[in-house]
């Protein structure tokens, strides 16, 4: 399923260590704190372990939303939905 991951992570380096976890998993960065991609849900659950393991319950907030295709495209993005510098045309048309 699509996967969208979500955060605001306060520590420099959980922070960086959530973004290559979620590149690693093959999710697109589509703005500074936001992933967009495919994961099955073994793929999910796998980064959820990964970005636990490195977050502050206390502080930090992550959020994983998945959703198909058909709800993906009931979405309203507003103004620059994806940032022009991380997200390819080519990357666009995985989703839309």
């Amino acid at each position: 399923m699509i996967t969208w991951v979500l955060y605001d992570i306060k520590n420099n380096s959980a922070r960086s260590y959530v973004s290559k976890a979620c590149k690693h998993a093959g999710l697109y960065r589509v703005q500074y704190s936001c992933f967009l991609g495919t994961l099955n849900a073994n793929e999910k659950d796998s980064l959820e372990l990964q970005i636990t393991k490195v977050i502050n319950e206390e502080t930090d907030k992550v959020y994983l939303f998945r959703m198909n295709k058909e709800q993906l495209k009931e979405c309203s993005m507003l103004g620059q939905a994806f940032d022009e510098k991380l997200v390819t045309d080519e990357v666009k048309a995985l989703f839309f």
